[in-house]
């Protein structure tokens, strides 16, 4: 008897499909996650940005201050098939104004490991 080479019935799914399906499971959840903390680099970035057009969106100090306040939900933007994902405060829905992307957000140890890996996802 001799042994083949294994086949996949399945292929692996892609990042983007990792992301989306992470997303939907987080956002249907209506969950509220504890907010972790933007990572500094982004912080700055995302500062800068603003300081150079003002009236573009919530400044993301007043944002910061929300997401202490109301913890923060993941929401899937218009077209979930484009694997846009978004970071909400919990009690907005204002994609436009009030939102960051997984990726500006920072790890901790005892955050939700689907949230984990959704920002590691957005990261690579």
């Amino acid at each position: 008897m001799s042994e083949g080479i294994p086949t996949h019935s399945e292929k692996e799914p892609t990042r983007k499909e990792k992301i989306i399906a992470l997303a939907v499971e987080l956002s249907e959840s209506r969950e509220s996650f504890a907010f972790p903390g933007i990572d500094p680099e982004f912080y700055s970035k995302i500062k800068a940005g603003q300081e150079e057009d003002p009236d573009h969106s919530t400044p993301i100090d007043e944002l910061v201050e929300r997401f202490k306040n109301e913890g923060m939900k993941v929401v899937l933007g218009k077209y979930p098939e484009s694997g846009n994902v978004f970071i909400l405060p919990a009690q907005s829905d204002d994609i436009e104004n009030d939102s960051v992307f997984p990726r500006h957000l920072q790890i901790n140890e005892g955050m939700n490991d689907k949230l984990k890996e959704l920002i590691s996802l957005g990261r690579s």
